[in-house]
């Protein structure tokens, strides 16, 4: 019975997860036709600020706890999971239209965060003055985000009333939309915290290392947020909210969970996370570049691809 448990509450862990992100989507979207402003920047915002905060809760305890491995190792590895499971198990289930949006701009500030925070992993520890380089591009980036946000709500309901977005309903009552937000921010992180402490009690009983566990185990458990939420997004063909979700979560993860982190206590950076880790996180960045660019959408072979490569990095971390 004692050992049933833990794989018990993961189980009631992972159902929390996919409830909470259906309604952080349907609140997500609601509130991006009720402000006038595109569901893109929404899920760049408050979705990606929700599903990105189980990240930063295992990253700061980790810390105190004295297994930095394991923040850096989850930073590094939910990115990594974002870009090739999150976007790639959805796209076996339907295929994700991101010909229909268009996120160049975040993306390319995305990939600018990614090769910083490399450049700054370089100097061999993540520490105070690393974290506020970090969070002083967060601080622009969300400045730039809000500015954009309100010019589209001073063009006025125009815009938005030419785009249809399947899911959305314009007659949904405030309190209902802030509801979907509240179950959906409280969900996601009791959620992946649930899941992530009880599969970190299962893996332990093999003897795995902080730093495998962080880019594996915790990584993918609290990319579980995201995936839950892409998920839904892109069943209900809104590739907008998913792929922003995707791209936003990525710069809220390198900027704000470990600019925070650092603030808590100095991050070292293991040689691996130099000569592989960080590499595979920026190829897996650089991947997406034609669905950003190209117009492709994301079919069920590329779908099938990116999942496979996710199986594929994971059996060599675990080697």
């Amino acid at each position: 019975m004692h050992d049933v448990m833990p794989w018990a509450l993961s189980g009631l862990g992972l159902i929390i997860l996919l409830l909470a992100g259906d309604a952080l989507v349907k609140g997500a979207v609601n509130l991006s036709l009720r402000l006038g402003v595109p569901a893109l920047i929404v899920s760049l915002t408050i979705v990606a600020f929700g599903t990105s905060a189980p990240e930063l809760l295992i990253s700061v305890s980790a810390i105190l706890d004295d297994a930095p491995g394991l923040a850096l190792g989850n930073v590094v590895g939910s990115n990594t999971a974002n870009i090739l499971l999150v976007l790639g198990i959805p796209a076996i289930m339907a295929t994700m239209f991101t010909s229909e949006c268009d996120s160049r701009k975040t993306y390319n500030i995305m990939i600018a965060s990614t090769v910083l925070f490399i450049a700054l992993a370089f100097r061999g520890v993540f520490d105070w003055i690393a974290g506020i380089v970090l969070l002083a591009v967060l601080a622009g980036v969300l400045g730039s985000a809000f500015m954009e946000a309100r010019a589209h709500h001073k063009a006025g309901k125009e815009a938005t009333e030419e785009e249809e977005v399947e899911g959305a309903d314009p007659d949904l009552p405030g309190w209902r939309i802030a509801l979907f937000m509240v179950l959906g921010l409280i969900g996601l992180p009791l959620g992946a915290d649930l899941l992530v402490d009880n599969a970190t009690i299962i893996a332990r009983q093999y003897g795995v290392t902080e730093t495998v566990i962080g880019l594996t185990l915790v990584a993918l458990g609290t990319s579980l947020p995201e995936l839950a939420t892409t998920v839904m997004a892109a069943l209900r063909r809104q590739a907008d909210v998913a792929l922003g979700n995707v791209i936003g979560s990525n710069m809220f993860n390198l900027l704000a969970i470990i600019g925070v982190a650092t603030l808590v206590g100095p991050i070292p950076v293991e040689d691996k996370f130099l000569t592989f880790d960080l590499w595979v996180m920026l190829g897996a960045s650089v991947l997406i570049l034609p669905f950003v660019y190209s117009g492709w959408n994301i079919t069920r072979p590329w779908g099938i691809a990116l999942t496979l490569l996710y199986v594929t990095y994971v059996a060599v971390v675990l080697h």
